[in-house]
């Protein structure tokens, strides 16, 4: 199978170097920078350039791109992609993508399957990028009730030959809505936390929960922004559940209210507990 991927940064470079290292595939890859395209070429994570003709012959095109430039670029490339050839994005907002891109493969007669793996790293790039990024991680993909299921096959192989534990199926309403709890909140919050001005007097004093709570406050804020804008009905749905539970933490303590405060802590260990899981 001929696969080009779109983007090699830390997704799009660990896609990449994963199909190399552990498949028969050949890839062909594509970034703006002309550096990472020199590593890429020089580790061997890519077979060449992703240009016009390769593309017009690969049987899967990954798109590792920020949601509006995916969108750009599949309006000035779709009459490149051969008829039948899959398109899979790689963004972590699902319904303002595919609402944009679904009708444009409709179109041009290829398969368009939004995805988004759930793994990543606080720092980007392809040199963050890594052959063992997905292991043990879930691919979600959104395809609808057209989607050939032999297709999805397809992709199940390769993504569980590049390392993910399993995929999940969802829609894209769905993904966004539980993607804003277990993704975009989680942000929001660590990057809020490390502005309190003990953090930087907190030498000495902090440990393991401390490092747990602010790892992804070193965020992209150009690409965070924007999946929060678009997830932004979903994500503010969140952000108004938390601010009401910490409410209700600040008042059992404004209070000296010790019994308030120990129901409040128990009845989020249960929910800890019933979750399960990480």
């Amino acid at each position: 199978m001929k696969i080009g991927i779109v983007g090699l940064g830390l997704i799009g470079g660990s896609m990449a170097k994963s199909i190399k290292a552990r498949t028969s595939h050949e890839v062909y890859g594509i970034d703006i920078d002309s550096e990472t395209m020199m590593f890429a070429r020089l580790c061997g994570a890519i077979d060449g350039t992703l240009d016009v003709e390769r593309l017009s012959q690969c049987d899967l095109i990954l798109l590792a791109v920020r949601p509006g430039i995916a969108v750009q670029w599949v309006k000035e490339n779709a009459h490149n992609i051969r008829a039948g050839a899959v398109l899979c994005d790689l963004c972590g907002i699902k319904r303002k993508v595919t609402e944009e891109i679904r009708p444009i493969a409709k179109a041009n007669n290829f398969v368009y399957i939004g995805g988004h793996p759930m793994a990543g790293r606080e720092v980007g790039g392809f040199v963050n990028s890594r052959v063992d990024l997905f292991d043990g991680a879930f691919m979600i993909l959104t395809p609808d009730g057209h989607t050939d299921v032999r297709i999805l096959e397809r992709l199940r192989n390769l993504f569980i030959d590049i390392g993910f534990a399993s995929l999940t199926f969802s829609t894209p309403d769905e993904h966004d809505r539980i993607i804003a709890f277990t993704s975009q909140l989680a942000h929001v919050v660590s990057n809020a936390y490390i502005k309190s001005p003990e953090a930087e007097r907190r030498r000495g004093f902090s440990a393991g929960s401390y490092k747990d709570m602010t790892r992804v406050a070193r965020l992209d804020e150009d690409m965070w922004s924007e999946l929060m804008i678009g997830n932004a009905d979903y994500l503010s749905e969140q952000l108004r559940i938390l601010i009401d539970n910490l409410n209700k933490y600040l008042s059992a303590l404004e209070r000296r209210d010790e019994d308030e405060l120990r129901a409040l802590l128990r009845e989020g260990r249960i929910k800890k507990a019933e979750a399960g899981g990480n």
